[in-house]
Formats: structure tokens, sequence, C-alpha cells
């Protein structure tokens, strides 16, 4: 039986969402924020980021990244900046503490799913190219 993308894609999903409960649970330890501000810190972390492109980088309403970002903003992890061509909007970008604690947060190890770890180095192989061939797509979006 040939297995449809569909089909693929939904496992390759659950095992991502499934194997990460850990590395969520100590990331918020590490840095002693919910997960859904690691999140933000994350984003704003590759770059300033208007509140508008970090809700659509967090796929979450605009209030929601507000809340967010007020919440890291009283923290000192965040501060609000001119847009340098915006007069209407602010950019958010990352404080020194900010970057400390996201660079706590991404030192946390992710480790692989046992699953993943059984696997034989063939197959770890043939997964890697495949997983390889996945990502071209998205390389040359981001060209």
């Amino acid at each position: 039986m040939m297995a449809t993308a569909d089909e693929v894609w939904a496992r390759l999903v659950s095992l991502v969402m499934e194997s990460r409960t850990d590395w969520r649970r100590s990331a918020v330890q590490a840095t002693g924020l919910p997960f859904n501000q690691i999140r933000a810190l994350r984003r704003i972390g590759e770059g300033p980021l208007t509140l508008t492109a970090l809700a659509d980088s967090m796929t979450v309403d605009a209030p929601a990244a507000t809340v967010a970002v007020n919440l890291l903003e009283e923290r000192g992890l965040v501060v609000r900046t001119p847009h340098p061509t915006n007069k209407r909007a602010k950019l958010v970008e990352l404080t020194r503490a900010g970057r400390k604690t996201l660079d706590a947060a991404l030192s946390v190890a992710d480790k692989p799913p046992r699953a993943l770890t059984a696997l034989s180095a063939t197959d770890l192989s043939t997964l890697a190219r495949v997983v390889e061939q996945l990502n071209e797509p998205q390389k040359e979006r981001h060209a």
C-alpha cells in the first residue's frame, strides 16, 4: 500500500509535535517564561519586527502578539523603537537581557525522539536526503 502525501505529512507533524514536550518544558524552566513568550523571542531574535509581522510569524492575532510583547517589555527583554520608514509603526527588538534569555532557551538540548535514534545509519542517510529535498523549495523562497 502506497502512502499519500497527506498521510506522511500527518505522521511527520505528529512525530515532531509529540516529541517536543520535554524540550518545551525544559526551555520554560531555563527561562522562566511561558512558551508563547519564548516563541516571540525566537522570532524577534532573528531581527526587529513590527507587531504585525511578529503576529504573522507566530500565526497568532495582533492582540496576542501585543500581550506577549508587553510582558516581554515589562521584563526588560524587548524594546519598541521607531520604525525607520513608517511613522505609525514600531519595531520590537531584543535587549541584551532578551538575547541572554533567548540564548538560554536555545541552549536547551532538543533531543531527537527514540524512533529516530533507533534508525540504522542507512535509513538515517536516506531520511536526511529526503528531508533535504523537502527543504529545497524553502531555500529557494528565501534566496
